[in-house]
């Protein structure tokens, strides 16, 4: 675990999840950390929402928030294409909503500057 690192929401710095719960690569068009399992600090509404732009165009999601501070930080795709079918029922942390802290290194970095190695699920 050289990459180990824990994810904070932007707004208020609570721990949201971990690199250890990576399961899956970036898809084009959407810059977001794929994980199978996140904190209890993670919540989302029973309802839908429908993306009408960008890489969410057309699919069927949950919006996650943090519980502490209610920011949007990701979603679980209910339903989509083809092309973004694997991503159905995991946890998509924004990019842009999130800050790593780094074990190895102790630093803090912003998530889209972070290079975590290729995982699938797979693996």
């Amino acid at each position: 675990p050289e990459e180990c690192a824990v994810f904070h929401c932007r707004g208020c710095w609570t721990v949201l999840g971990d690199s250890l719960q990576l399961c899956g690569h970036e898809p084009p068009g959407l810059s977001v950390l794929i994980c199978f399992k996140v904190t209890r600090d993670v919540t989302w509404e029973d309802s839908l929402l429908v993306g009408l732009e960008g890489g969410l165009l057309g699919c069927a999601y949950y919006l996650l928030s943090c519980r502490s501070c209610g920011l949007a930080v990701g979603f679980i795709l209910y339903s989509s294409g083809s092309d973004l079918a694997y991503l159905r029922g995991l946890f998509c942390f924004f990019k842009d909503s999130i800050i790593c802290y780094l074990l190895k290194n102790q630093m803090i970095i912003e998530a889209s500057k972070v290079n975590f190695p290729a995982v699938t699920l797979e693996e």
